[in-house]
């Protein structure tokens, strides 16, 4: 079996590397962007399964078939509501939501296995599912709070008094409005699933920040863009390359 990841969090996408791995199944390419998946598919032959992430670093990767006649079976992986991609559910194998789960992931790949050679190139209309991720419900609840363990004590964080999240040290802090760093039980990849989109934003590898909190948004080397909070001020926040061009729609 041919098997290709696409998936712009590196991270993310050696964890499912590893989890297919723990299951048989060997991966034989790992793809970061729209534009990187282009290019491969016109330079190679199409794979059996792709396993899909939907928001990637340089567009949604609906824009890769665009480009590209793929007849390639899918299963998506992505942190949209599931309510949202119950509609085209039966045009795909199967959609995971993160974080994968171990289970999820060996019944959709068992799901692919099962599927008759005349079921397996399926025409997915992607016009369809961007209307419906445009239409993912607008009552879905994202975190309203955080909490934190100090000593012996639990302390909430409201997600308004959040300037922004980070990592260091392989730990995932928020940093808050009166000058606090809170080490949490989560990662910035889980934190995709609880931040409202319209007030986060991931701009790099190390940082999501809240649009409420900026002070100044400033020119920086390599096109990129220096952020400055309110109150942060232990570390410089550099919006990488690849997101600037997000990063200004979203603040649009």
């Amino acid at each position: 079996m041919n098997v290709l990841i696409i998936e712009d969090e590196k991270p993310s996408a050696r964890r499912l590397n590893r989890m297919l791995g723990e299951i048989n199944i060997t991966v034989n390419e790992m793809l970061h962007s729209v534009e990187e998946a282009i290019v491969w598919f016109k330079k190679n032959k199409h794979p059996d399964l792709i396993f899909l992430d939907i928001q990637l670093s340089d567009g949604l990767s609906f824009e890769i078939f665009d480009q590209v006649e793929v007849k390639s079976a899918i299963i998506f992986t992505t942190a949209f509501d599931e309510y949202a991609l119950q509609a085209f559910k039966l045009n795909s194998v199967d959609y995971l939501l993160k974080p994968i789960d171990d289970e999820d992931l060996a019944n959709a790949v068992k799901k692919f296995k099962e599927r008759t050679p005349a079921t397996q190139n399926v025409a997915l209309n992607f016009d369809d599912i961007r209307k419906l991720l445009g239409a993912t419900p607008v009552d879905r609840e994202y975190k309203k709070r955080f909490t934190t363990k100090i000593g012996s004590h639990i302390k909430m964080i409201p997600i308004d008094e959040i300037e922004c999240f980070y990592s260091e040290n392989k730990g995932t802090y928020a940093a808050t409005i009166d000058g606090r760093n809170y080490l949490l039980d989560t990662t910035l990849e889980l934190l995709e699933n609880d931040l409202e989109p319209e007030v986060f934003f991931r701009v790099s590898r190390k940082y999501y920040i809240n649009i409420n909190a900026i002070k100044d948004i400033i020119s920086y080397t390599n096109s990129r863009l220096k952020i400055k909070l309110n109150h942060w001020n232990e570390h410089e926040i550099i919006v990488s390359r690849e997101r600037v061009k997000d990063f200004k729609t979203w603040i649009a």
